[in-house]
């Protein structure tokens, strides 16, 4: 039996059923569960002093483009829109392999660990020279984040009316079939597991109506989540529009794309009608507030989702699009934006955290985390509050007003991730070096 107590806390926000806040207190965890919260708790194993820190469920990531790490602020996509940016960024992706991949989900999540990450979703819809889903998998078992990898896809190219090149569209039929091997070779349906598969087709504008159902119908078969991008711009609109005659929350409606099973992301341009389709179907969302300023895509009607009951959780996007990948950050952007569009009251720092923790995690299915509770999984998040971001904050629990953006502490299914601000599970310098030369050779390339 193996135990961590972490002990006498400032503040513990629990994200529970009744958003309970502790003072002073302990958390035990045993196995890789929550054994008890309290004061005064005891035990046999190891123990982390919580004195002058701030503790929080660990951070949940519902988008991400892992891979998107080696292509941060490339030239020519630093100042475009989405489609722009796509089209700018296509070709270098084309040069990727299994090292690019690997690599690239490792400095991507051991970025998101220093942020407070426990659990992270992945969109990865190309699959150049060898390169597969497994590579990512492979690199989310090494650092030890809990990862939900998604199976995407492109199969529409340029010559058939879609945006990517035609060297970057698979066949459909090849694509379910690696759906299938892959669900069935690392999905894990049960609580606390360490990765889940989805299924995900990448884009209305990058697949075909016929991939986007039988997906759906794929992963229902197979019990998997289903995840695209949806009504990200006004570009996607207008060729939502255009080439299917209806807006995107109505495509995805006629195709099976809603209820609890589906997230989609961004949904920056919902209007009221698809607002209540999603809050009625439980249909999640991914707010990718950075990445939707990068790009000017616009404003999320967040305040607007929640209030009507859509499940919403937080998404850095792709390290190309953001360009950074820090959940604190994003959570503290969400704040921040709905204040600027409902008021300095739409948004509390309390609400956007729950976004990024609790929120995060009912999205990904997955009420095991994202909440302090017995019997829900060990994935913490510890915050120093003593230090020069918290100096002078009369609430030191309100951390996205003033407090670190880097976590202390941090443990997933109660095995510690980063100690003392640092990486624990890899050599991080050694993938840092590894992550710029590939870089530097993608660049010589162009």
């Amino acid at each position: 039996m193996s135990e961590i107590l972490i002990r006498n806390a400032d503040t513990i926000l629990t994200m529970d059923a009744t958003r309970r806040e502790l003072q002073g207190s302990d958390i035990l965890l045993r196995d890789g569960v929550i054994a008890a919260i309290g004061q005064n708790l005891t035990t046999t194993g190891a123990e982390h002093s919580a004195r002058g820190c701030v503790v929080t469920p660990g951070l949940v990531n519902t988008h991400h483009h892992l891979y998107q790490s080696l292509t941060r602020a490339v030239p020519g996509g630093q100042d475009a829109l989405l489609f722009g940016w796509l089209q700018t960024l296509y070709p270098i992706w084309a040069r990727f392999g299994p090292e690019e991949m690997f690599v690239s989900t490792q400095t991507g999540l051991a970025e998101l660990a220093l942020s407070g990450c426990t659990l992270s979703s992945d969109h990865l819809y190309l699959y150049p020279n060898g390169a597969r889903l497994d590579d990512t998998i492979a690199a989310a078992a090494e650092i030890g984040l809990r990862f939900h990898p998604t199976r995407g896809a492109m199969s529409i190219g340029e010559s058939d009316g879609g945006l990517p090149p035609d060297a970057l569209v698979e066949d459909e039929r090849a694509i379910l079939d690696d759906c299938i091997r892959v669900v069935d070779a690392h999905h894990d349906p049960d609580d606390g597991a360490m990765c889940r598969v989805g299924i995900a087709p990448c884009s209305p504008f990058s697949v075909s109506r016929d991939l986007m159902r039988d997906a759906a119908l794929l992963a229902r078969d197979k019990g998997v989540m289903l995840h695209t991008h949806l009504a990200e711009n006004e570009e996607d609109i207008a060729y939502s529009q255009d080439r299917f005659g209806c807006r995107p929350g109505q495509y995805a409606e006629d195709l099976g794309w809603t209820g609890a099973d589906v997230w989609h992301a961004h949904c920056v341009r919902l209007d009221a009608g698809e607002i209540d389709l999603f809050a009625r179907t439980r249909t999640g969302v991914a707010h990718c507030p950075c990445s939707n300023c990068r790009l000017g895509s616009g404003i999320a009607p967040v305040r607007a989702m929640r209030d009507a009951g859509v499940p919403v959780g937080l998404g850095v996007d792709g390290s190309a699009s953001n360009d950074a990948g820090n959940l604190m950050a994003e959570a503290r952007q969400s704040m921040l934006l709905q204040r600027v569009t409902s008021g300095a009251d739409a948004m509390s720092a309390r609400e956007a955290l729950e976004i990024a923790t609790r929120g995060g995690a009912d999205v990904l299915g997955r009420p095991d985390c994202g909440r302090l509770e017995v019997g829900k999984r060990a994935d913490i998040a510890i915050w120093d509050t003593s230090g020069i971001e918290s100096a002078g904050s009369w609430d030191p629990a309100a951390l996205l007003l003033a407090g670190p953006t880097r976590v202390k502490h941090l443990f997933v299914e109660g095995r510690q991730v980063v100690s003392d601000g640092q990486i624990a599970t890899l050599d991080l310098p050694h993938v840092i070096e590894r992550q710029n030369r590939l870089a530097r050779n993608l660049a010589a390339s162009v």
